[in-house]
């Protein structure tokens, strides 16, 4: 892996007090403008991983350096700080459904004003126009004053990704943000995520179930089984019974 790469796993292990692994040496290592897709079975720790690089769980083995900076390492601020680089996108689009799409989107920037002002959501009038600046450009910028719960399915996971962008991150981590979205919406988004690293720079992380997708949008796809990265290829290089060898029963 290269020493400068946005992102990079080495080796991360994770067991849980249970006894159970987890994550048995995972490897990955991404660049700034790359769209990087994780295949593999439910259970076989894609979610653990990402949050592992996320710094939402601190693995037991390995290490995990974000920007340059090892987060093992970090504690208190400094790993709020560091996490800073990294958006977080999830299945569900997590809004507050009362609120507007733009205060929803505001709620991004919170990570930069800690206090209790800001918690309270009176934030610094230069965060309106970041978080409109971030919904234009998911094209979302015309449903700022409406309710969250007025949004489509597909509207409120671009509003959930606008929100991760107010944060101002160098990398998305998106886990499965395409899983309750109907096909359409699912292209819509898988196009916005494509653009984000191609036309803007950001490194993205994206765990999907979709072969078809990742074939069409992927830079990168790695297929993940029993806690380990099992191959890392171009769209055009994995076979069809690489993707289906991620799906098969694991021996007990």
């Amino acid at each position: 892996m290269l020493a400068t790469s946005l992102i990079e796993a080495s080796s991360v292990g994770l067991r849980y007090p249970t006894g159970r692994l987890a994550l048995d040496g995972a490897s990955l290592a991404m660049e700034a403008g790359e769209l990087v897709v994780l295949l593999g079975a439910n259970g076989c720790g894609k979610t653990t991983l990402l949050r592992c690089i996320a710094g939402m769980l601190r693995p037991t083995a390995g290490r995990v350096r974000v920007a340059g900076r090892e987060l093992g390492e970090l504690s208190g601020n400094a790993l709020r700080d560091a996490r800073m680089a990294l958006g977080m996108v999830f299945q569900q689009a997590r809004l507050v459904r009362r609120r507007t799409v733009l205060a929803n989107v505001q709620a991004g920037t919170l990570g930069r004003h800690r206090t209790l002002a800001a918690a309270l959501g009176w934030l610094p009038s230069c965060e309106r126009a970041c978080a409109l600046s971030c919904l234009e450009s998911v094209g979302l910028e015309d449903f700022a004053p409406q309710r969250a719960d007025t949004l489509s399915g597909g509207q409120a996971q671009r509003a959930a990704v606008a929100r991760a962008l107010a944060q101002r991150p160098r990398a998305l981590l998106a886990d499965e943000p395409v899983a309750s979205l109907d096909p359409e919406a699912a292209e819509e988004l898988m196009r916005l995520l494509r653009h984000l690293a191609h036309g803007e720079g950001l490194g993205v992380l994206c765990v999907l179930h979709q072969p078809d997708l990742a074939r069409r949008y992927a830079d990168r796809i790695l297929g993940m089984r029993a806690g380990r990265i099992v191959f890392d290829e171009r769209p055009g290089c994995v076979a069809i019974g690489d993707v289906a060898g991620l799906y098969e029963a694991v021996a007990a």
